[in-house]
């Protein structure tokens, strides 16, 4: 397993896709977060917070991290490799899990130059220092767990088709609908009688709940019910390529 995640591992740092999609990510949040003028730049909003940041990263994984998982499942499809690769003395949950967690590791690495971020800001509050340290911390880590789930549930867009530019249209489309989605069915008057319900399904009220700085149960427990959900489906797809 651990070989096959320093492969797909390697195979991104070989080709240009892991280099764009890190360069890409730190540009768009940079440039809304320090140079364009608006409600998202911390030197225009006067306040020492990476709130702006928190909340665009979401939206840029939801286009990057699917271009991230695209190929890991749909080009050994493709190529017809997937059934040399089911040959190896692998189940198929470490063939999954090998894939996932290089895709979590490429997501970690796209966000670790964003740390000086919180340094900046801390140097610029006045008085110094003046910046919430454990929310900061607490939406790295929900950002974090957020990645984890777009990446599970890129995995599993990408054993569904073996075409890549599907498989993308197929993430973005469930991630987006898994982060604000449920929001959106919650407004609707015929689910006004159970709309808290229906928001805590969706990403965003997790998400969220983890940038006030308190790592609740329920929020762990629920990312990780949903990235295990999304994993042990792609494990099921690609048992069947075994009959």
């Amino acid at each position: 397993m651990f070989q096959l995640y320093l492969k797909e591992i390697t195979s991104f740092l070989s080709s240009l896709i892991g280099y764009v999609v890190i360069g890409v990510f730190l540009l768009l949040t940079g440039l809304f977060v320090w140079i364009l003028p608006g409600e998202f730049n911390i030197l225009d909003s006067g306040f020492a917070s990476l709130e702006p940041l928190f909340f665009i990263a979401p939206w840029v994984f939801i286009f990057l991290i699917p271009a991230i998982t695209m190929r890991m499942l749909s080009e050994e499809l493709r190529t017809g490799t997937i059934e040399l690769l089911l040959t190896k003395p692998l189940t198929e949950m470490q063939v999954i899990g090998a894939k996932y967690l290089a895709g979590v590791t490429l997501v970690i690495v796209s966000l670790l130059p964003t740390i000086v971020y919180y340094f900046v800001v801390r140097h610029l509050g006045l008085p110094q220092g003046n910046i919430d340290t454990g929310s900061t911390l607490g939406s790295f880590f929900g950002l974090i767990l957020l990645g984890g789930a777009f990446t599970a549930i890129g995995l599993l867009a990408s054993g569904i088709s073996q075409n890549q530019v599907v498989a993308f249209l197929l993430a973005a489309l469930m991630s987006f609908f898994m982060y604000v989605g449920f929001d959106s069915l919650a407004s609707l008057s015929a689910f006004r009688s159970i709309d808290d319900v229906i928001i805590s399904l969706g990403m965003s009220d997790h998400y969220q709940s983890l940038g006030r700085g308190l790592v609740d149960t329920r929020d762990l427990v629920y990312f990780g019910g949903l990235i295990f959900l999304f994993l042990h489906a792609a494990r099921l797809l690609l048992r069947s390529r075994r009959w």
